[in-house]
């Protein structure tokens, strides 16, 4: 469902302490931007910022770095999460320009439920296809970590496919995560996949 238009999201999102407008100043030394040496996690489309917030406020000495393309969708985000948690930042870009903005800073991917794009001409697009892997591979430190969760199988069944081929090693791989966990940390889109009997597939990887 297509999302009103926020009509004030530009001073909503630059008023906010959370979106980082100069991400590349930071591109190989990630420290000076949160002041700190822990970790780092990426979320490539945050959404409403529900998982990345609730991760972040659970787990203090990991910094959590949130992207989104969409100013709607953003600026939704930002209203609701309030000021404060300094383990957390925002960039405002897309997914294709990842390795401009990281160079061997990051610990761990999350791809929550990535647009499918489901037609075999737009397979380039999907954030598992080896355009994609291929800029990962510039944007780790040494351990290489990923995280997906999506609720559309095909998607999910091509980034095994692809991460096998990258050489990843898979674990935690499920096709009913609700029903193998509990107590999890979810997003707002997966709460109402799970709500309306969708079942959510996801997996680990590392290399």
């Amino acid at each position: 469902m297509r999302l009103r238009n926020l009509k004030n999201k530009e001073e909503i999102i630059n008023g906010s302490s959370y979106v980082v407008r100069n991400i590349k100043d930071y591109k190989g030394h990630m420290d000076r931007l949160f002041g700190n040496d822990n970790p780092i996690y990426v979320e490539i489309g945050m959404g409403r910022g529900k998982f990345i917030y609730n991760n972040a406020i659970s787990n203090t000495n990991i910094n959590y770095i949130g992207i989104e393309k969409q100013d709607n969708i953003l600026a939704r985000a930002l209203k609701w999460i309030p000021e404060g948690v300094l383990n957390l930042k925002v960039i405002r870009g897309n997914a294709l320009e990842i390795d401009e903005y990281f160079d061997k800073d990051i610990d761990k991917l999350f791809l929550n439920f990535s647009d499918p794009w489901p037609k075999k001409r737009q397979a380039g697009r999907r954030l598992t296809s080896p355009i994609f892997l291929d800029k990962y591979e510039k944007i780790f430190k040494d351990k290489k970590e990923i995280e997906i969760r999506t609720d559309n199988e095909e998607l999910f069944i091509y980034s095994i496919e692809m991460l096998s081929a990258h050489k990843y090693t898979l674990y935690d791989v499920t096709f009913d995560l609700h029903k193998d966990s509990d107590d999890l940390i979810t997003t707002e889109y997966e709460d109402k996949f799970s709500e309306n009997g969708n079942k959510i597939y996801s997996l680990k990887a590392i290399k």
